[in-house]
């Protein structure tokens, strides 16, 4: 029996993860996998040691905070590497922890495939000499990032997008106001302030400011908020309370609010290409503590931060980040963009294209057969 040790360590992991366990699954039913993930991968047959929630830390500061817990299940998942023996470690995203555990991997003569590359073309380029040195291959998922990496000599592929295979409404619009206690005749903005603690923090107070100021100019606007799985749903709550704002929570059906909202407040990360996907205009919003940011800005070498806009390859939707964060800012913007007009029509025209660059769907299973040629090795 072949066994296989993923390690995801966000909900973005365990999203596309649980895809790849599936897909897994269909070409060896007897295929034993455990790691680390979320509902998701253990909902697709996968055994875990930690849940993703446990590890999704924002920023170098929280990091800092949490390295003796960080450290004890690097040195959980290293005993459990040589205890099972997998055939092979499948890494997915996380790069922090992950690439200092594809070392432990290398070591153990065991062979390691990337899934989602790290970010390391927009900042951390000294990273790619790790990649090269302790990853057999990449699978990416972003297309420019085959060339990328091949013109650094590493292995790589560009499988897909899991997220044409994700982003599919379930409910047309009548269906999905109803299930949601809002009216389908008024204009939606949905809220999606992230997955992580830190960000619902720092983010989740400037979306909820700037639909106040949204509100008191059109009474008709009605809102909602994206849970992502794990999320606090008792602090967001209270959170939303203290707005006034009557806020409805959508928990499930992310994609149907993102289809059906007139425009998005939405944090940084992969919600942003999800929400290009899905065509719907947006502004992004990135915050967090004033020295992690002091020290990415000096780090990233990309113009703008947003999957969406990087994928388009130039800006597409706009972005507020750290100290232009400002709810006045983003009100003024978000006017413009709910408004019917050339500036809302051209985004739309803009995020229309995504779909065509992203490929087409079958990302996990392309991704799937990668991994079990590794394992047949």
């Amino acid at each position: 029996m072949s066994k296989l040790m993923i390690i995801a360590g966000e909900t973005s992991g365990d999203l596309h993860g649980g895809q790849l366990v599936k897909e897994l699954k269909a070409l060896d039913p007897g295929l034993e996998i455990f790691g680390i993930g979320g509902d998701r991968m253990q909902a697709g047959g996968m055994e875990l040691f930690y849940h993703v929630r446990e590890l999704s830390f924002m920023g170098i500061v929280e990091v800092l905070g949490h390295l003796p817990f960080i450290r004890s299940v690097m040195k959980k998942l290293e005993g459990e590497l040589y205890a099972r023996k997998p055939d092979a470690v499948v890494l997915i995203d996380y790069p922090g922890f992950n690439l200092r555990f594809a070392r432990k991997v290398k070591k153990a003569g065991i062979p390691v495939v990337y899934f989602i590359s790290p970010k390391v073309w927009a900042w951390g380029r000294g990273r790619v000499r790790k990649i090269r040195k302790f990853v057999d291959k990449m699978l990416c998922i972003l297309p420019f990032e085959e060339e990328f990496y091949r013109g650094r000599r590493v292995n790589a592929r560009y499988v897909g997008n899991p997220l044409m295979d994700a982003v599919n409404p379930g409910q047309n619009r009548e269906q999905f106001h109803k299930n949601n206690g809002m009216d389908p005749k008024r204009p939606l903005l949905g809220l999606l302030p992230g997955s992580r603690k830190q960000e619902i923090e720092m983010i989740l107070p400037v979306m909820l400011q700037t639909a106040v100021m949204l509100k008191e100019k059109d009474p008709g606007l009605q809102f909602a908020l994206g849970l992502a799985p794990g999320m606090d749903r008792e602090r967001i709550e209270d959170m939303i309370a203290v707005s006034g704002l009557k806020v409805a929570l959508v928990e499930g059906s992310v994609y149907d609010l993102m289809a059906h909202s007139r425009l998005l407040l939405a944090a940084s990360g992969t919600a942003t290409l999800e929400a290009g996907i899905s065509g719907t205009p947006m502004i992004i919003i990135y915050k967090t503590s004033p020295l992690t940011y002091f020290i990415g800005r000096r780090l990233i070498k990309v113009p703008d931060i947003g999957l969406v806009n990087l994928v388009a390859g130039k800006r597409v939707v706009p972005e507020f980040l750290q100290g232009e964060a400002r709810p006045g800012a983003i009100f003024l913007m978000a006017q413009v963009l709910l408004a019917e007009g050339r500036p809302r029509q051209m985004v739309m025209a803009e995020l229309a294209k995504i779909r065509d660059i992203l490929g087409e769907p079958g990302a996990a299973r392309r991704a799937a057969g990668e991994i079990y040629d590794s394992l047949k090795r």
